[in-house]
């Protein structure tokens, strides 16, 4: 196993089911993925370096991009989220769109292109 795979196992509930979700879109559309961690979090790694975490909070589920300037490009599509400079909160009963959360991973990744070379 891994780091992200059994932190998913140690959830339970809605919760579980969308950090499952994020993940499952990373391994998905950057298969070339790894699980390891960043900053203490459970957190995929592309290239080396963190791409994306999805935690489970008391309150909500965290997705950290590890980028201020991925979210910041996303702000008007995530209008009506918990948006901090280096995250993005839903509910589960509510969360970010797929198309978004795509958007999210695609544009970590090709920022970590950018500067792997």
């Amino acid at each position: 196993m891994g780091e992200v795979t059994d932190y998913i196992e140690s959830l339970d509930g809605a919760g579980r089911d969308a950090v499952a979700h994020v993940i499952g879109r990373v391994r998905e559309l950057v298969p070339e993925a790894e699980e390891g961690k960043s900053y203490g979090m459970p957190a995929m790694r592309y290239r080396g370096s963190p791409l994306v975490s999805a935690m489970q909070t008391a309150k909500h589920v965290g997705v950290y991009p590890f980028s201020p300037a991925v979210v910041e490009a996303l702000a008007p599509e995530l209008a009506g989220y918990r948006v901090t400079k280096g995250s993005v909160g839903f509910r589960p009963e509510a969360p970010v769109p797929d198309a978004v959360v795509d958007r999210l991973i695609l544009l970590r990744r090709d920022e970590i292109d950018r500067t792997k070379g």
